[in-house]
């Protein structure tokens, strides 16, 4: 034990420690708690949205990475519970409420490390961000009057609609330029009225909070600082120990925020050898030595593990950078490279595609210490064959070619077949 400045004993850890905290907290080392993506939600707390999809649409390869083969279906179901069908209006003379249409889902989308699926339990949390909108009155547009009491009418009357359905999302050709039915039913979704209860081919499906959310959750009004303290509490058991930075960084709060409620989160003051910065780390995760086996995948460069690019190179010594709007001929590691995960280590990155049934590895690039010795090179070029044919398994492929590589074509040959699914 140490002595922070204010005189609390801290916990000592080592990297290495505070890095399999971080794995086993992610759902990476050790065997996975039953329940399957609902208990993998449960468990992050967030799990990030993204329009670009490659072999899939990062939402789905969250739970893959962690879960295996989990079918899609599987996905959005644990996501969006009974809400598929979402054209079914409330029956006529029904009140509405939360409990109205059995419609019960695991999961809201909602702003939190950016456009994120957040279980559903954890609504009232969100409580804070929901009145700080309403207080401001806008947040990228002004709401045109009337169109909100026009989008409310709409719901009530005809169930769950899309923005289209509504009337469209575009005002003119201009990514920016919405329209004003886009900017009310935004708005309404800011302030909690309405909720996203689906993604139709990308497309938002909102319904009214009434009947989409339990009215036991609904109408729960926790204070700003209980908001927050749940929140960053939360944000110390996804990411088992943490830095102030860290912990605003997972719901997107301020750092002085964390500071105004970290007391009284129950997370224990820590420095982590190597680490510039004080930490807090989750008891639960103190309380056992991380062990078990360690996943080998790729990874979403959205993924929760990742996605705070300072956190990653603090932990892993890997640094990422999503090159997807970078010109084709600026990108290093290529348009969507996503992160090779084995043995607790970022090895290096995979920019996939696919061509009918064959996974294409367009570029697979490794860590130069994960070459430095012929050994080293030929464990990184087999985790490397096993993440590629496991990837292609899920998306249906029974192929796999890697185009460009800096492994010797010889041995990545050879990784691929000795991988190769029997």
């Amino acid at each position: 034990m140490v002595q922070t400045a204010g005189g609390t004993p801290a916990v000592e850890l080592g990297a290495d420690e505070a890095r399999r905290l971080q794995l086993r907290a992610q759902g990476f080392l050790g065997a996975q708690p039953r329940g399957g993506v609902s208990a993998m939600l449960e468990r992050l707390g967030a799990v990030q949205l993204d329009t670009i999809s490659v072999l899939a649409r990062s939402h789905e390869l969250v739970p893959y990475a962690r879960l295996g083969p989990v079918g899609r279906g599987a996905i959005e179901a644990a996501y969006w519970g009974s809400a598929n069908g979402h054209r079914k209006s409330p029956a006529k003379g029904v009140p509405t409420g939360g409990r109205q249409g059995g419609r019960h889902n695991g999961a809201f989308e909602y702003w939190a490390h950016a456009a994120s699926i957040l279980p559903m339990a954890d609504w009232p949390l969100f409580a804070f961000r929901r009145r700080a909108y309403l207080r401001r009155g806008w947040r990228w547009h002004k709401v045109p009057e009337g169109v909100c009491d026009e989008i409310r009418a709409r719901l009530r009357a005809d169930g769950p609609l899309t923005t289209k359905e509504l009337g469209g999302a575009k005002a003119s050709a201009e990514w920016w330029d919405w329209s004003d039915h886009k900017i009310g039913i935004e708005w309404l979704l800011d302030v909690g009225e309405v909720v996203c209860v689906q993604r139709v081919g990308w497309r938002r499906v909102y319904d009214l909070a009434e009947r989409a959310v339990p009215d036991e959750l609904r109408t729960r009004e926790p204070g700003d600082d209980a908001c927050l303290t749940a929140l960053v509490a939360r944000a110390g058991r996804a990411l088992g120990v943490a830095t102030r930075g860290d912990l605003a960084d997972y719901y997107r709060i301020r750092q002085d925020q964390v500071d105004q409620v970290i007391d009284a989160t129950g997370l224990v003051p820590a420095e982590v050898a190597g680490w510039p910065q004080r930490a807090w780390a989750d008891p639960g995760a103190l309380a056992t030595v991380p062990r078990g086996r360690h996943a080998t995948t790729l990874l979403s460069p959205f993924d929760s593990l990742v996605w705070d690019r300072a956190r990653a190179s603090r932990v892993f010594g890997f640094d990422h950078r999503l090159e997807a709007y970078v010109p084709k001929a600026k990108r290093v590691h290529g348009y969507f490279a996503m992160p090779l995960l084995a043995g607790g280590r970022l090895l290096g990155r995979v920019d996939p595609a696919r061509e009918g049934r064959t996974l294409i590895a367009r570029q697979a690039s490794l860590e130069p210490w994960a070459t430095r010795t012929a050994a080293r090179t030929e464990t990184s070029a087999a985790a490397l064959a096993t993440a590629l044919w496991r990837a292609a398994a899920w998306v249906g492929c029974d192929h796999v070619r890697v185009e460009r590589t800096d492994l010797p074509s010889a041995l990545i040959e050879s990784a691929l077949k000795a991988a190769t699914p029997i």
